[in-house]
């Protein structure tokens, strides 16, 4: 990897963590079409910016790991099944699905799919509401975990996956896509360490410093990512996302390959 191909790699993690339309998949794909191999490096890298992203996260919303005991209850509970079935399909993971472009657009086509039909069909529960994290039941936590689990696909996005459980769950829009940002750090610090170490001693001074240098600039535009994500759910849906999983799948496999 060069410089540049850091920056838009680190650019595109930034832009996309949080939102619907799976940053793996796009990291997947625009490393292909960059001519980027995925090499054991460029794996790690593409885990590492994203662990970069949750930076943001853990600034707006530290008190709720540090002082509120039961939202940090809800988040861990949450996270046991991705950490469950991460931690056992590890190597089938790295080695078979992360870097397939076919598994990656074949999800972000069907997933903007089931986006739509989602969004279509969906409506509010007439029972309250959740809108507070804190106030999830056991039973809720662990259900919205199972969704996010399915994203050890890459192009299911986690995002996606934890805020359509969260909103099936009965949580208001907003509170699910809140819960899908906390849900995310140790989710992702999980699979970056567990990487991480896996790898420990094989990357040189260089590489390293590339690891750092994406992990700072994808923290940076993530920070704009989930100040806009939140506004843009208090207005609309996630059709749009739905629209632009489609629109971009077959537009790339229409023209790079």
């Amino acid at each position: 990897m060069n410089l540049i191909q850091v920056i838009l790699l680190s650019l595109v993690e930034g832009v996309t963590e949080f939102l619907p339309i799976s940053s793996t998949a796009h990291l997947v794909l625009v490393s292909n079409a960059l001519n980027i191999k995925q090499t054991e490096f460029v794996k790690t890298f593409e885990i590492v910016i994203q662990l970069g992203a949750m930076a943001p996260v853990i600034i707006f919303y530290g008190k709720k790991f540090l002082i509120d005991r039961m939202a940090m209850r809800n988040i861990i509970i949450a996270f046991m099944p991705a950490a469950i079935i991460g931690g056992l399909l590890y190597s089938f993971i790295k080695e078979v699905l992360i870097g397939n472009t076919y598994v990656s657009l074949a999800a972000l086509l069907f997933g903007g799919l089931f986006l739509i039909v989602f969004e279509k069909f969906y409506r509010s529960p007439l029972r309250v509401v959740v809108t507070r994290i804190e106030s999830l039941s056991v039973r809720q936590a662990l259900a919205i975990g199972l969704f996010q689990s399915a994203a050890i696909i890459p192009g299911v996005s986690r995002a996606g996956a934890s805020i359509i459980g969260g909103m099936l769950g009965g949580l208001s829009r907003k509170t699910a896509v809140e819960f899908s940002f906390l849900l995310a750090v140790p989710t992702m610090a999980a699979a970056s360490g567990l990487d991480l170490f896996a790898t420990r001693g094989v990357f040189t001074i260089e590489e390293y410093g590339m690891l750092a240098l994406g992990f700072i600039l994808s923290a940076i535009v993530a920070y704009g990512a989930v100040r806009w994500l939140l506004r843009f759910v208090s207005h609309h849906d996630l059709t749009v996302f739905g629209v632009y999983r489609i629109i971009f799948s077959v537009g790339y496999l229409l023209f790079m390959n």
